[in-house]
């Protein structure tokens, strides 16, 4: 008899993905430049730690916010007691502002259509319980962030429908894609209830374009479905062409041909992990024109609630228009900045990346690295690469990429100079006749 569930007793959270599997190795030897200078660099965790200077200046400007008081005046009791699942109408305010100005203030988004939660996972999970029950299919664009096989599928039974895009047009979306993904579910017997798009892209880097965001649109109204659009890395874009929102497209449709159909059938998940790079403090929203979605949102937020503390911390530091404004702005500056560096880098070792506008990552072609044109192959390479030259990157099997060869690699966990570390490694790495296409046969172990 087994004494334990299903879910806890099967393996089916998705942690045996190399994406989670580099990660371990990371943790058994993590790299210091001091303390283990030939350990793993973390390059698999889209982490956002180049502004922290920042963040941490504005705080030390702020004791009376940190030190959970108003105007001198201590609000810890109103704070550490019970609070309603609702959330803080001071922090719902200045995030619906905040959301408006990262759009560059075209859209106007509503307090009462927001829905908080603790971080963007289960941001996405709770929409996964509202629109779809278990056995039902969402389609999501290949590649894609490989949490989302957890974070999508594992507690809520939902199913993945996998869009393939490919690199002969830079993995954009298309019409006969999502035709094809539809169609591959009907044959599986899955029921469709929408599209799942990350904008801009995990692991891309890139910005969806009006025309993919309207393909979109005319697909979901087409086929009477949903669309959730995971915008957390909406305030990352460091270059032209600037990021549009799902429902600034939609919008523009309502006041050009009054296309009202698709309004209450549009989703997005925001957070403020990516762009003010604070995951710790899991503030992550559901902004939706659905009033039952909202509502059923709202009770399922209690199981993942934020913290009065942070809530009150957040609400006052988003109140600061003026710090938030020089925050964004050079955060962007140190986003280009940092993306060019690995760029040039791996440049220097052979490699290209995809073109890539935002994000804290980039899409990397190892393609010419593989000893032949398989999975296998690719993972060997991530084998050489994560336990030989000790750098930690997803590969692009784990993002359900269906070309071999890519892989993202993370750029804004780290400092300077240990990014500097990696591209010397991977200068190395390719200059030696250890790559996979001269010694493709032999298996690497970590």
């Amino acid at each position: 008899m087994n004494m334990l569930s299903r879910k806890a007793s099967q393996g089916c959270h998705g942690q045996d993905s190399s994406y989670f599997l580099g990660w371990q190795e990371y943790d058994k030897n993590p790299y210091h430049p001091i303390q283990n200078s030939t350990g793993i660099i973390q390059m698999g965790l889209a982490e956002n730690q180049l502004s922290f200077d920042l963040l941490k200046s504005w705080l030390r400007r702020n004791p009376d916010i940190v030190g959970l008081k108003n105007d001198g005046v201590s609000v810890f009791r109103e704070l550490a007691l019970f609070q309603d699942y609702h959330g803080l109408p001071a922090l719902k305010n200045e995030l619906v502002d905040f959301m408006a100005k990262i759009r560059g203030n075209g859209i106007k988004f509503a307090p009462e259509k927001l829905v908080l939660a603790a971080g963007a996972t289960p941001a996405n999970e709770i929409l996964m319980f509202c629109l779809a029950d278990p056995g039902e299919a969402f389609i999501l664009p290949t590649p894609y962030y490989p949490g989302f096989d957890r974070d999508l599928k594992w507690r809520t039974g939902v199913e993945i429908v996998p869009m393939h895009c490919s690199s002969s047009n830079g993995f954009r979306i298309t019409s006969c894609a999502l035709e094809q993904a539809y169609q591959q579910a009907q044959k599986l017997h899955l029921n469709v209830k929408g599209v799942l798009i990350t904008n801009p892209s995990n692991p891309l880097g890139i910005t969806m374009t009006k025309t993919e965001l309207n393909d979109l649109v005319d697909f979901a109204i087409d086929k009477n479905i949903h669309i959730i659009s995971d915008e957390i890395y909406s305030g990352t874009v460091f270059n032209s062409p600037r990021f549009i929102s799902i429902m600034e497209v939609v919008n523009e449709r309502i006041s050009v041909n009054n296309t009202t159909s698709i309004w209450n059938r549009i989703h997005i998940v925001y957070s403020l992990s990516k762009d003010l790079g604070v995951p710790g403090f899991r503030v992550g929203m559901i902004y939706s024109n659905n009033e039952t979605v909202v509502a059923a949102a709202t009770k399922m937020s209690s199981f993942g609630l934020v913290s009065s503390q942070t809530q009150y911390l957040v609400a006052n530091l988003l109140k600061d228009k003026k710090f938030t404004f020089k925050y964004m702005e050079e955060t962007h500056r140190r986003l280009k900045r940092r993306k060019e560096m690995l760029v040039s880098g791996l440049r220097n070792a052979g490699i290209r990346c995809l073109k890539s506008n935002a994000g804290l990552f980039c899409w990397v072609d190892m393609r010419h690295l593989l000893s032949s044109a398989t999975f296998e192959a690719e993972k060997e390479l991530w084998k050489r690469i994560l336990c030989q030259v000790g750098l930690n990157i997803s590969p692009g099997s784990s993002c359900h990429c269906c070309e071999p060869g890519w892989f993202r690699v993370c750029f804004a966990n780290m400092s300077e100079d240990t990014l500097k570390v990696a591209m010397r490694r991977m200068k190395a790495f390719t200059d030696s006749n250890i790559s996979a296409v001269n010694d493709g046969n032999k298996r690497v172990h970590c």
